[in-house]
């Protein structure tokens, strides 16, 4: 832990603390199943869903590369299987930054019931 960290453990009443400890911090896997829900999610079952049908169609052009006999055909099916799946890629990197907006979100909003709890 940092300075940081310590100096705000330490200014924290025992009740703040129990506060916090109380709602932990989500992991990998809770944080990447709830861009799934809420207003938004729908969003997020699209990308899905467009990601697969591109890696599903990139893994297919990939296995007539190696069938393919014709040069031509291979520089076609080759070109068409890298650009797929590198699109696949790309689309489901870009969940990412909404995983960390969630993750500054749920920050934040400790922080607020923290700031109303020493208030109130």
């Amino acid at each position: 832990m940092s300075n940081i960290d310590e100096q705000i453990k330490q200014a924290l009443s025992e009740q703040e603390s129990k506060l916090l400890e109380a709602a932990p911090e989500p992991g990998y896997f809770e944080l990447a199943f709830g861009l799934f829900r809420g207003r938004l999610g729908w969003i997020s079952w699209l990308v899905m869903v467009v990601q697969a049908t591109a890696f599903v169609f990139g893994v297919w052009f990939a296995f007539r590369l190696f069938a393919s006999t014709d040069v031509l055909e291979a520089v076609k099916y080759g070109f068409s299987a890298a650009v797929l799946i590198l699109v696949a890629l790309q689309v489901k990197l870009s969940l990412m930054p909404q995983m960390q907006a969630d993750r500054v979100l749920r920050e934040i909003k400790r922080l607020e019931l923290l700031l109303l709890n020493r208030q109130g």
